[in-house]
């Protein structure tokens, strides 16, 4: 089915629609959720709370990327419940990826940006636009979906020396495209 066809569900109130944007979408966005908290049952539990919220929301919300709108809900619903599990004490892939960026300079040490989130999220897409396909998958597997190094490799069939150069580059690029733009980082 189609994501128009879904979204419409949604608005006509028809439950089917949040069987259909699990049946189409439910094994990415668990994916997503895996990956942030590294737990299946979490993840199962995120994904319900991310049908609800779509459910709550839409109408009025008409998400234009359907995938998109939700792979964002699960995120911020996978790192809510990261924190409440952990408190003070984030798994280390998270640090990990979050010191990436942080040590490239295109986020502060608090994990927030300077520049407004809906400003930013629209350079770093230009910015990703400007790429190959290959470092936009590498660039989105590593930050959006929180894949690890040797999964992006399996994934994509290059070794894993070759994704990290290929992150470095691209954070280093996007550092530069940032400030280009008059980003203060």
């Amino acid at each position: 089915m189609e994501d128009k066809e879904i979204i419409q569900l949604y608005f006509t109130r028809d439950e089917c629609a949040l069987e259909e944007t699990s049946k189409k979408y439910g094994s990415i966005l668990t994916h997503i959720s895996e990956n942030i908290l590294k737990d299946v049952h979490e993840a199962g539990e995120c994904l319900n709370d991310t049908l609800l919220s779509a459910w709550n929301q839409i109408p009025p919300t008409k998400p234009e990327n359907f995938l998109a709108y939700l792979a964002k809900s699960i995120r911020y619903i996978s790192l809510g419940r990261l924190d409440y599990h952990n408190a003070k004490k984030r798994r280390a892939e998270i640090v990990e990826l979050s010191e990436e960026l942080e040590n490239s300079g295109i986020v502060t040490d608090n994990g927030s940006s300077q520049i407004e989130e809906q400003e930013l999220s629209e350079l770093v897409s230009n910015f990703l636009r400007q790429n190959t396909y290959e470092q936009r998958v590498v660039f989105l597997r590593r930050y959006w979906y929180g894949d690890s190094i040797s999964e992006i490799s399996e994934l994509m069939g290059i070794s894993e020396g070759k994704i990290k150069t290929i992150l470095f580059r691209m954070r280093k690029k996007l550092k530069l495209y940032l400030e280009k733009e008059g980003v203060v980082l």
